[in-house]
């Protein structure tokens, strides 16, 4: 999430109740996730296991809960817990903005785009040329979909990442912050839900098809020209390169890559990142032919066993 304008060190620690180390007029420009941040960037870290991750990360100031050594060219913001403060952060800069229409009056819808009853486009969304939208779709505020994209019956695009933090009166949720960005030729079935980044986007790209019932997770980059089945759910963060195919009910684990023109057969759990130009089988996952000897071999035991 970028800011509207660039603030300083002091600003922001005035906004959180935050002790700054560093310039006061140190320039801060968003604030991000540590898979995504840039130069100019706030990312939190509250458990000492990736103080280190975030404070070799690219972010230039770090939102922590202990004072600790600063690197060169950085700054801290210390404060009790830094989960809330940058939900602070997200609700200052990008508040909830409820609905006042179905179809917002700063949406923009190009041309020759069909919009069906009953869909909902959120505060400023943008639509591409030539697109189709079908009933019942719900688009959230400030997803952009390009040109010649068709969403089918009941599809939810932009709804808030899945992210909470265990406390003993219960779940806290991180505050989304992010969007959905769908290239051109994207088709995406019905009852689809593809999840908004907590802080920067989720995105498919180019001519990518989605079946029904496809579950994309925040922040998760899906490649060009990939086709997914039904019941698929891919986890957030992850990367999903060009060329995949994730056949009918593949699961994964969050934080993993999925290489160009890799192919998952149906069923399979990926819990690992995998290498491109392969097929995949199995829970774990592993390279289909030796997963499927393994169950052969399983199989023809266990006919054995029952003669003994």
């Amino acid at each position: 999430m970028k800011f509207p304008r660039v603030h300083t060190l002091k600003e922001i620690a005035e906004l959180i109740d935050a002790k700054a180390v560093g310039p006061e007029n140190y320039p801060i420009s968003g604030c991000n996730e540590i898979h995504v941040v840039e130069p100019g960037d706030i990312v939190f870290v509250d458990h000492p296991k990736y103080y280190d991750k975030a404070l070799q990360s690219k972010a230039s100031v770090v939102l922590i809960n202990k004072k600790v050594s600063c690197p060169p060219g950085k700054a801290l913001l210390v404060v009790k817990d830094p989960f809330t403060c940058f939900n602070k952060l997200t609700t200052h800069f990008k508040s909830f903005q409820p609905a006042s229409k179905s179809i917002a009056d700063t949406a923009v819808i190009g041309e020759n785009t069909i919009i069906q009853p009953n869909v909902f486009i959120g505060n400023n969304v943008i639509i591409g040329n030539n697109c189709v939208i079908h009933p019942n779709v719900i688009i959230y505020d400030n997803c952009k979909i390009g040109n010649n994209v068709t969403i089918h019956a009941g599809t939810s695009i932009g709804a808030d990442a899945f992210y909470y933090k265990k406390r003993p009166e219960g779940y806290d949720k991180l505050l989304s912050s992010g969007s959905v960005i769908i290239e051109d030729f994207v088709d995406i079935g019905a009852l689809c839900t593809i999840d908004r980044g907590v802080s920067a986007n989720t995105t498919i790209k180019k001519g990518t098809k989605l079946d029904n019932q496809v579950q994309i997770g925040h922040d998760t980059i899906i490649g060009e020209n990939c086709l997914i089945a039904s019941l698929v759910g891919v986890a957030g963060c992850c990367i999903v390169e060009d060329d995949v195919i994730l056949w009918g009910q593949v699961g994964t684990n969050s934080g993993i890559t999925i290489e160009k023109g890799a192919v998952i057969l149906g069923q399979s759990g990926v819990t690992k990142s995998l290498k491109g130009g392969k097929t995949y089988f199995g829970t774990p996952a592993g390279e289909a032919r030796k997963k499927l000897q393994e169950v052969a071999k399983m199989n023809q035991f266990l006919r054995d066993q029952k003669k003994i």
